[in-house]
């Protein structure tokens, strides 16, 4: 019992609760120690996207907080102003998933699980306003899944902030930006004129819904010149997306008409070289559109694909989707990688492979 009250693992993220979290666990692991029991807390952060183009602000905003969290462990630890802490307490921080796609509350709860199991820990504390996903409310659900293991789960008992409403952030200038040539841009392309009227009239909606909901539109602000960059990079992805969907098109119709009907269906695992909610998704979506492949499932090891034909494995195995997909969100440089078949990225469902290296995973914008 004193192993498991004193090897804690903590999940990190920011939130206004997370200095007095990192105190109340750092306590506990000592409290739990005072028996002779070796004490340690690791926090863990849970990578929530993996950027490819030398720009990962997930990870910087990621080594900022735990470097943090070191400093305020060494000024817990040192209650008494002297070298020595009471209770010797092993401190450790780490990143955790960055070679995952970690969506789910199961995918961030099995995470932490696999880490806890391989250093030993039999407990998880838990920030109250910890969000695994970063901006969906993740928390509850989260915690269920970490209590299906045989770890001792909690929640810190620290006193939280009163808020209006959790879903409302600060305004900035590029929120502002984005909200009103987004609103803007819908409205002129629903009322499908340029009429004077229409251009006035959808200049003045856009500014109430800009006044009214730029705060609750994104959950950071987002960069308006890598905005801009990825915007004209869709313009390019576009025509190329709908002229392969008119391949795939092309040759399922000839397997209709075709008399033998020679369909070959597979399952297959793809673990494309993209991270984060939209580039996933925005290359989930390319292989659904796409004829003959449909993106079933996207798990922690990749998407699970359905493939109809050889041919279509053969054009998912070629990566042309991936790559144009990469350019979009991680530019020229981020397209210029080897094949899913090269990297081995390509198995059948339910064969174990080694993941690809993280040398395959360099870009640039």
């Amino acid at each position: 019992m004193g192993a498991e009250q004193s090897r804690i693992l903590v999940p990190v993220g920011e939130s206004s609760t997370f200095r007095n979290t990192v105190a109340y666990a750092l306590r506990e692991a000592q409290a739990g120690a005072e028996g002779g029991e070796s004490a340690a807390v690791h926090f863990v952060y849970p990578a929530r996207w993996r950027a490819l183009d030398g720009n990962d602000l997930d990870d910087s905003a990621a080594a900022d907080l735990l470097e943090r969290v070191t400093v305020w462990a060494e000024e817990d630890l040192d209650t008494d102003g002297d070298d020595e802490p009471d209770v010797a307490v092993d401190v450790e921080t780490s990143i955790v998933g960055a070679d995952r796609y970690l969506f789910s509350p199961r995918d961030f709860a099995d995470e932490l699980v696999e880490y806890a199991r391989r250093n030993d820990l039999g407990r998880v504390v838990v920030d109250p306003e910890f969000q695994p996903g970063g901006s969906a409310p993740m928390l509850r659900p989260f915690e269920v899944e970490l209590t299906r293991s045989d770890l001792a789960v909690e929640e810190a008992p620290v006193e939280r902030q009163t808020t209006r409403t959790g879903l409302v952030s600060r305004v900035t200038f590029s929120k502002s930006v984005l909200t009103f040539g987004a609103t803007y841009a819908f409205y002129l392309a629903v009322a499908g004129s340029l009429a004077p009227f229409e251009l006035a009239t959808g200049g003045l909606t856009a500014l109430l819904a800009t006044v009214a909901f730029a705060n609750v539109s994104f959950v950071t602000s987002p960069s308006l010149r890598r905005t801009g960059r990825r915007a004209v990079r869709l313009l390019v992805f576009v025509p190329y997306l709908v002229w392969e969907i008119t391949k795939a098109n092309v040759a399922i119709a000839y397997i209709i008409l075709h008399p033998d009907l020679p369909i070959d269906p597979e399952m297959r695992r793809f673990r494309g070289a993209v991270w984060g909610n939209l580039p996933v998704t925005t290359l989930g979506n390319s292989i659904t559109l796409t004829p003959g492949t449909l993106t079933v499932d996207v798990g922690r090891d990749g998407l699970v694909i359905h493939t109809l034909t050889a041919s279509a494995r053969d054009d998912l195995a070629a990566g042309g989707l991936e790559r144009a997909v990469r350019f979009i969100f991680y530019g020229r440089a981020g397209a210029r990688i080897p094949t899913p078949s090269e990297r081995g990225s390509v198995s059948l469902l339910g064969d174990d492979q080694e993941r690809e290296p993280p040398e395959l995973r360099e870009g640039g914008e």
